[in-house]
């Protein structure tokens, strides 16, 4: 099908539609920094710094679940606009917010960003790009969004010793890139697979949980839980605390907590580097084994007494997360479905993704003050064993095939 775009263009369109991953791995990532400072000013418990924790994922299910739709009904490139619009908004009110609910709202208006972003953004790349170059270039949404965490690190690292509103400027310095991705968007394309699905297909979308689209849903399921049963995110978003109880300082741990979001980028660079190469199913193997060798040693460290080890086997996780699993998910679901059904797929995997996210992340302040650390990393290690398992003998190659092979 002749509907990509080609050359410098496709690269800007790419870059600039990626550009919602930065804010992605931002909001996301960010309130690591101040989230012990949040608990203490606000003297809130475990289940509600739970809840103030989880409420900007809660958002992101809720903006998966009409994301596709909004996506298909709009077109790609007014969605992604009005995803700047909603991260400019949750970073300014975060800034002001006078309480915990009123944190949450402000979160929760992030997280429809979040939710809506990673629907709109990597089906649009995948839709311009060529075959042979949809992984390296679908890939880009995981690098903005692995640098946006990174970028967010370095500024909790940088405002962490300001005082006690230092979570304010966290929070609120995201206002700055949420305003130049909505600048950018009106200078987008709009995808030609979406011009070209027809006026009356966007007014009446095609069923979506039909027996067709079975096959595609269950692999998406399956590789969306199996992602946050990793424990990624549990370790990003309370990487300062889970350094804390290997032993670091708070201040230290900041500095080890901006490492492992650096080393989250060397572990996509390299999946984007072998995504195209290897393909999908094998990265997600590879990086299945080094995660479950990571996990499981460091929870041996940590039952032998060895903080500092343990610290130090978490980064070989963060490494071949990102290079597997991190770098493969987005890709994946954006290319699995057919046209008719691929921003509503894109939508299903969000949705499957953000809710075992927002779960993990309110049970996560539970399992930490009542759990012994080696039991929290065996748990997530066990998970990603059924993760090799299903990725070995049920997950597909999408390698070099076009959309409309696929779907």
């Amino acid at each position: 099908m002749g509907c990509e775009i080609k050359g410098s263009r496709l690269l800007f369109l790419s870059f600039a539609a990626a550009m919602g991953g930065f804010l992605f791995g931002y909001d996301t990532a960010v309130i690591n920094g101040g989230e012990q400072q949040i608990q203490s000013q606000w003297a809130l418990g475990a289940s509600m710094h739970g809840w103030v924790m989880s409420s900007a994922l809660w958002g992101t299910v809720l903006g998966a679940v009409f994301g596709g739709r909004v996506a298909d009904r709009l077109g790609r490139k007014p969605a992604l606009f009005w995803v700047g619009v909603l991260y400019f908004a949750s970073a300014v009110w975060s800034a002001f917010a006078q309480g915990p609910y009123s944190l949450m709202a402000a979160r929760f208006i992030g997280g429809l960003g979040v939710g809506a972003s990673s629907i709109a953004a990597p089906v649009y790349i995948a839709e311009i790009s060529p075959p042979g170059r949809r992984g390296r270039l679908g890939g880009l949404f995981q690098l903005n969004i692995v640098i946006g965490m990174v970028v967010s690190q370095l500024v909790n690292w940088c405002l962490g010793g300001i005082g006690e509103n230092a979570w304010r400027w966290m929070l609120g310095a995201e206002a700055v890139p949420a305003l130049l991705f909505a600048s950018l968007c009106p200078f987008l394309d709009e995808s030609p697979r979406w011009l070209a699905q027809g006026c009356a297909d966007r007014r009446s979308p095609a069923p979506f949980f039909v027996r067709g689209n079975l096959r595609p849903i269950m692999l998406v399921f399956m590789l969306a839980m199996f992602n946050q049963l990793s424990g990624i995110n549990a370790m990003m978003y309370f990487a300062k605390r889970v350094f804390e109880m290997a032993g670091f300082s708070p201040q230290i741990a900041f500095g080890a907590a901006a490492a492992l979001s650096a080393v989250l980028g060397v572990g996509t660079f390299a999946g984007l580097f072998l995504i195209d190469r290897l393909g999908r199913r094998r990265l997600l193997i590879v990086g299945s084994v080094g995660c479950i060798v990571a996990h499981f040693a460091t929870a041996l460290a940590f039952v032998c007494g060895v903080g500092l080890l343990a610290a130090l086997c978490i980064f070989p996780f963060i490494i071949f997360f990102a290079m597997g699993q991190g770098v493969v998910i987005w890709v994946f679901i954006s290319e699995i479905f057919p046209q008719k059904s691929r921003a509503q797929g894109q939508s299903f995997g969000s949705f499957v993704h953000w809710s075992f996210c927002a779960v993990l992340t309110f049970v996560f302040p539970v399992m930490a003050q009542t759990w012994p650390p080696w039991t929290i990393f065996a748990f997530f290690g066990a998970c990603l064993v059924a993760h090799l398992v299903w990725a070995a003998l049920v997950c597909p190659e999408t390698k070099g095939k076009t959309l409309e092979e696929i779907g």
